[in-house]
């Protein structure tokens, strides 16, 4: 019997896609978010924090209630060819939903001790904004960046309720590990089902691993 990849393929592709763009995302908003007033900021970080201690079945069905195709924006979308249900799209945009604090989280937190005096210094020598944020701040700031992206990619590959909620499970289409996992084991496959979760358990440590080797001439450094 030919063993079906598509889960695999399809849940790197989803995390692959889904942590890129909560990457940038995620740094624009926690970049601006961190310099506002502590009022505003804290209903920022309530709003854009939410995924993160919702049940991920609720953001699905949030998601639904948006870009379901009974839906007004889901059915504009549909109308030009943009659809979010039961395609794969539709697992980055839950992805990214749930996966998006972890990355705004760590973010913030790295721009909040980032040293103003350097930006100061960067302004008096005449140099840019955008060249202090890129070539000053994100170096001082990588390792809570690279974290971020990290949770955020983990966290996008082994998501399963917004994803089955809002793309659910068709072999060769929407099929991830996730829910191959859930769909072997209520049909008794628990031989398959172990199968995905070890593959799942090695993906994630590849990347916990890559990580710190990334750590490690930034730690040399300081020393």
């Amino acid at each position: 019997m030919n063993m079906d990849w598509f889960p695999l393929w399809n849940s790197l592709r989803i995390a692959a896609v889904s942590c890129i763009l909560v990457f940038f995302l995620g740094i624009f908003f926690a970049y601006y978010v961190a310099a506002l007033p502590r009022a505003v900021k804290g209903v920022l970080d309530v709003i854009f924090t939410l995924p993160m201690v919702l049940p991920p079945t609720v953001c699905g069905y949030l998601l639904l209630r948006v870009f379901g195709l009974r839906r007004p924006l889901g059915m504009w979308l549909a109308q030009r060819g943009i659809r979010f249900v039961m395609t794969w799209p539709g697992g980055v945009l839950a992805a990214s939903v749930v996966a998006f604090p972890l990355m705004y989280r760590t973010a913030r937190g790295a721009f909040e001790s980032f040293d103003k005096t350097l930006a100061y210094a960067g302004q008096t020598l005449g140099l840019s904004n955008t060249y202090i944020f890129w070539r000053i701040r994100m170096p001082v700031c990588r390792q809570g960046i690279l974290a971020g992206a990290v949770l955020s990619f983990a966290r996008a590959l082994g998501e399963y309720g917004a994803t089955s909620m809002l793309i659910g499970y068709t072999p060769g289409r929407t099929a991830t590990i996730s829910t191959t996992v859930y769909q072997l084991w209520r049909t008794n496959d628990e031989k398959g089902a172990f199968f995905w979760v070890m593959i799942n358990l090695a993906i994630s440590a590849v990347v916990l691993q890559a990580v710190n080797m990334l750590e490690r001439p930034h730690k040399k450094e300081v020393r």
